[in-house]
């Protein structure tokens, strides 16, 4: 169990926190005219790369694979993301300290979690608790949910998914304790990809609710205005995302949009300020409300977020610091806007992409064969309707090409709930089985094309499915 991360435990009661607002109003509240939100996403995967042998190797790192192996194509900056998984508690401490009001959102996967932890690294862990446990620095920091194991939303075993979700859950609450996890109240869904299938994207809302979280980062391809089906036209204030399913059952969560593509220059130059900077007041639901320019990118990845995110994040917390456009966390903006008055169940509605299509031509309640027929003929009509899903890109289909590991994860994941059946989960045995299943579904596996990683990913379904068949 000790070589297990913390995957399973007993339920967190987050009901009452979520009755309760997550941050005081600003004081200087009413002259802000607009903000910006801006988020770190950091994420390494777990790969059997301990030895030449795939089918023996240890699962380590990828970090940890980089740093022993300096042949391999980037491993020089093994050093640089280590410094970059540690230095937001650095940033955040040193503008308090200087009386400054910096902001930052985390999002940081179970993996990187698991794999540092194997490398014994531990001042990254000490950096981010200085900054999530009680004291100075908390409120400056929202973290974000994430999924365990970086599994793409729209083509995850919508069961396997409920597993990332929770495994994430634990996992932070036993690093940073349970009530720095009744704090987490934003999703970040990885490769920032939401199902428009009906009957998944009601799943995944339904799973984010059942879970405590109140609202999801969205990015504006993958969502459309029920009412044209064309993207959002404002977006920079807060919607409602509305899944209902091929039965009529519906489920609904805030949503906050992200815009523009996955450029991590928008970040590392801290454009959404400077975006923000340039907008008003918007009226909302008959409200006069500022606008919140919100952006999310990878934390370590790329010389623009290394080098120069760093500057240019201490120049733009020094100069908005006190200014009437401000640095804020979304949900200290949610909580500021609830206090103006905002109902957010009477937000305005979004749905996932091609819904307009669907629901144009199927009576709610139709049921799945139904929508199944339906879009077999939406799929021939053309147009570009798909259900793939919608991520950061309209260029990688997480789909196309990966059949053949697609199978071998929906094999796997059948397996482990037909052997799991009536198993006690916090049995080693269930615990090894899941920790091997959700770290076979990461997204790097269907990311970097056909070869070396998607035999990682076959190779993590094999492990699964010999425990499955040894153990069970």
């Amino acid at each position: 169990m000790n070589d297990l991360p913390p995957l399973w435990g007993p339920p967190l009661d987050l009901s009452q926190a979520r009755r309760e607002p997550p941050a005081a109003v600003r004081k200087d509240a009413p002259r802000i005219k607009s903000s910006a939100a801006v988020a770190l996403h950091m994420h390494q995967p777990l790969i059997p790369a301990g030895s030449e042998d795939l089918t023996s190797a240890r699962l380590i790192s990828n970090l940890q694979h980089m740093a022993e192996h300096p042949e391999v194509p980037d491993s020089h900056n093994h050093g640089v993301y280590h410094r970059c998984y540690r230095r937001p508690g650095e940033f955040i401490a040193t503008l308090i300290d200087e009386g400054k009001e910096p902001r930052l959102m985390l999002e940081y996967s179970g993996t990187l979690f698991e794999g540092l932890r194997r490398m014994g690294i531990t001042d990254v862990f000490e950096e981010l608790q200085r900054i999530t446990r009680p004291g100075p620095y908390q409120h400056a920091v929202e973290w974000l949910g994430a999924a365990w194991g970086h599994a793409v939303a729209p083509s995850t075993p919508v069961q396997d998914y409920r597993w990332h979700v929770r495994a994430w859950q634990q996992h932070f609450a036993t690093l940073f304790g349970a009530d720095a996890l009744r704090r987490v109240r934003g999703f970040s869904p990885a490769e920032m990809a939401l199902p428009n299938h009906p009957d998944v994207a009601y799943e995944f809302v339904r799973t984010l609710r059942e879970a405590g979280y109140d609202w999801v980062l969205v990015q504006e391809h993958t969502v459309e205005d029920p009412a044209t089906g064309r993207s959002p036209h404002r977006k920079h204030l807060p919607h409602r995302l509305v899944c209902q399913n091929s039965r009529g059952e519906t489920a609904s969560i805030t949503a906050i949009i992200k815009t523009q593509g996955s450029d991590t220059k928008l970040v590392g130059h801290m454009q959404p300020y400077y975006e923000a900077r340039g907008l008003g007041h918007a009226e909302l639901l008959g409200k006069s409300v500022p606008q919140l320019v919100t952006q999310i990118a990878d934390g370590e990845n790329g010389g623009v977020m290394m080098n120069e995110f760093p500057d240019k994040y201490f120049e733009v917390v020094r100069q908005s610091s006190g200014s009437d456009t401000p640095l804020l966390n979304v949900s200290e903006y949610l909580e500021l806007l609830r206090e103006l008055g905002i109902d957010r169940e009477q937000l305005p509605p979004l749905w996932p992409i091609h819904q307009k299509r669907i629901w144009d031509r199927l009576e709610p309640g139709a049921g799945p064969e139904r929508l199944g027929t339906l879009l077999a003929e939406l799929a021939r009509e053309g147009g570009g309707f798909h259900v793939e899903g919608g991520s950061w890109t309209n260029d990688i289909s997480w789909v196309k090409g990966y059949e053949g590991l697609l199978n071998e994860m929906q094999q796997t994941s059948a397996l482990f709930f037909e052997r799991t059946l009536g198993a006690d989960p916090s049995e080693e045995r269930f615990q090894n089985a899941l920790f091997h299943l959700l770290s076979s579904q990461t997204s790097c596996y269907r990311y970097w094309g056909q070869g070396k990683w998607t035999d990682y990913g076959r190779e993590l379904c094999r492990r699964t499915r010999e425990i499955l068949l040894h153990d069970f």
